[in-house]
């Protein structure tokens, strides 16, 4: 039976993704029952159950790009494809007992501080409810987006995002064209061109592509796990630590990957022998500065005689075609975006207000800032997971996002123990964080690079990646300290409707 929304919940959680369920369990296993989640679909997997295009699979190691709580021994590849990863949030969902506190097609319109009661007023799909605590798990990964080329809304063939793919629609024998060449694009292209009779490629920029070490995970190795649940906690450091051995390049000495560089030089020398499409695919910036990508596939794709690499930038969408700027026409008669997401722009920010009245957005004025990635001054009992400046350079956005948690978990003992009504982090402890990393992104490959990139807000600001190891992180959010926030005291007559 679907969970009906409540009025009144203690805790407030948006998105049923990893950083949505990591949260969930955690309260759940802490004794706590006074928690909804609220999630937009009618399912539970955020960004891996929306993202099931052809060849949709994760770049970091199966083993590491899973809870800590709940390792999988019997993941069926070394890195595991969509459908798998989508079913294991759904299992974890299931197996701790969190399912009964999600709320389907409960997409939050807005949400705002009630100062007087101090608690949220939540506005969904589904109703309202009131919460003293809203956390937000909406990833940056979860909204398409599209880019702003004239003509686009004249085109009479069919359209569709990667993140929105059109399974119902048949690509054979068909003239296709991709926008974008990012992670997704790398994914799904190869797929693409055996179906397609032809099939053009819009790059703007070149992605550096690393070979992907994948592999099917042996049976023995399996039982292995299953049975010695130690040997894989074993390889989940040892995968973590060689993660971790890729910072320094990217923050301290970009130097140091010129080895990385050459490893994948060599590997599109390898898979492009036409030196003029080679020549299109070779980045002119330092790797790293954009995503590193690992594909096997993508490049023998490119090779193939119905696929040409146009690296015209495109002035127009025409009804049956494309118009790029040396006036040539490519005439298409499918147009698939690979363009990536709103990550520093989400819609979520313009729908929770805080204090004053104003939307994240309008606080933030293009360029997203918490304290720790997590609390935004005049946003009391507000938290955000994978906010600012928490996104991962290197490594699994899983090991981040258990961090804030834990932060979060020990922020609501706080004020439980403390009879607190609410916390607000302090303006300028936050400003003064929000200094710091902008100080130590200088010099990092992310802004030396000489590249463009998602990880770039609308200012130019890198208001995404964490500059340093993942473990300092962890470490800063080890213990929510109450002396950087400000707090108010619950009255008598608050704690009676709180026990209620």
């Amino acid at each position: 039976m679907p969970t009906e929304l409540p009025p009144r919940s203690r805790v407030t959680i948006i998105g049923s993704g990893f950083a949505g369920l990591a949260t969930a369990v955690r309260l759940k296993q802490e004794g706590r029952h006074d928690f909804i989640v609220l999630e937009k679909s009618h399912d539970v997997g955020g960004t891996w159950r929306d993202n099931d295009y052809p060849g949709c699979a994760c770049d970091v190691p199966s083993n590491l790009y899973s809870f800590s709580f709940a390792p999988n021994p019997r993941w069926s590849r070394a890195f595991s494809q969509q459908a798998e990863l989508h079913r294991y949030l759904r299992d974890t969902a299931v197996r701790f007992g969190v399912m009964p506190h999600i709320v389907f097609d409960a997409e939050v319109l807005g949400a705002t501080w009630m100062e007087d009661d101090q608690e949220w007023e939540i506005e969904t799909r589904a109703g309202t409810v009131r919460s003293q605590f809203l956390i937000s798990g909406a990833g940056p990964l979860s909204e398409p987006s599209y880019p702003d080329v004239p003509g686009i809304e004249d085109f009479q063939g069919t359209m569709f995002h990667s993140a929105q793919w059109n399974h119902d629609h048949d690509l054979s024998g068909e003239r296709v064209a991709v926008l974008g060449t990012g992670a997704s694009a790398v994914q799904f292209v190869p797929h693409v061109a055996e179906a397609a009779r032809e099939l053009t490629v819009f790059q703007r920029t070149p992605p550096w592509i690393l070979p992907r070490p994948d592999r099917n995970v042996p049976e023995l190795q399996k039982r292995l796990y299953n049975t010695v649940p130690a040997l894989q906690k074993a390889v989940r450091i040892a995968v973590y630590w060689r993660q971790e051995a890729m910072l320094p390049g990217l923050v301290h000495r970009p130097g140091l990957l010129r080895a990385v560089e050459k490893l994948a030089l060599a590997h599109m020398h390898w898979k492009v022998k036409d030196p003029e499409l080679r020549r299109k695919l070779t980045p002119d910036y330092k790797i790293g500065c954009k995503r590193i990508l690992i594909a096997n596939d993508y490049y023998p794709a490119l090779t193939r005689p119905n696929v040409s690499v146009v690296t015209e930038s495109v002035e127009r969408i025409n009804p049956h075609s494309i118009t790029t700027r040396d006036g040539r026409e490519h005439a298409i008669d499918t147009l698939i975006f690979g363009t990536g997401f709103h990550v520093t722009d989400t819609s979520i920010s313009d729908r929770i207000r805080g204090r004053a009245g104003e939307t994240l957005s309008e606080r933030w004025k293009g360029s997203p800032q918490a304290y720790l990635g997590t609390s935004v001054s005049g946003f009391p009992n507000f938290f955000l997971l994978v906010g600012p400046n928490t996104g991962p350079g290197h490594t699994s956005v899983v090991f981040y996002i258990e961090s804030q948690v834990a932060f979060v978990l020990d922020a609501l003992r706080t004020v439980d123990r403390s009879r607190l009504s609410s916390i607000d982090v302090r303006r300028e402890v936050e400003d003064d964080f929000n200094r710091e990393i902008e100080e130590r992104m200088e010099g990092t490959v992310w802004t030396t690079g000489g590249c463009g990139s998602w990880y770039l807000d609308a200012n130019g600001k890198n208001s995404t990646l964490w500059p340093g190891f993942s473990f300092e992180l962890r470490w800063r959010t080890r213990k929510f300290d109450v002396a950087a926030y400000t707090t108010q005291s619950e009255s008598s007559a608050t704690a009676v409707v709180r026990a209620s």
